[in-house]
């Protein structure tokens, strides 16, 4: 088995724990008032139990021209560094609307390239096909 790189330390305080990321079957639309920000078909499901779930939408299906990049960022243990957007046709309400984890963890590659948004902040429709 490969050496992990650059191993999440949350996985290794805490093996236990399961992030599970699988394709959504179906369309996602992220919507900030009228304004369509990302459509996709190939988006991926992110479960972490006990929150809920999480569409994350590949770059190349959101439009970026639409979004700009803030100073905000987090950090979360078992993914890494995040990074944030902001929704620019919601105004005030859309600050720091979608984030990213540019250079996730190794057990979180899936992700990487990816963005998701927060529901409080944009409107986001999952069609199942």
């Amino acid at each position: 088995m490969d050496k992990i790189a650059n191993p999440a330390p949350g996985f290794q305080r805490n093996p236990d724990k399961v992030i599970t990321i699988e394709p959504y079957h179906g369309t996602v639309r992220v919507r900030a008032g009228e304004t369509v920000i990302a459509t996709s078909t190939t988006a991926k499901l992110l479960s972490e139990p006990p929150y809920a779930q999480v569409l994350y939408i590949p770059f190349d299906d959101i439009d970026f021209s639409r979004l700009a990049k803030t100073e905000h960022s987090t950090h979360c243990p078992y993914k890494g560094d995040a990074s944030y957007w902001s929704a620019l046709p919601a105004g005030e309400a859309g600050k720091d609307a979608m984030w990213a984890y540019e250079r996730p963890f190794d057990e979180m590659t899936e992700i990487r390239n990816h963005g998701a948004f927060y529901p409080s902040k944009v409107t986001i429709e999952a069609t199942p096909a």
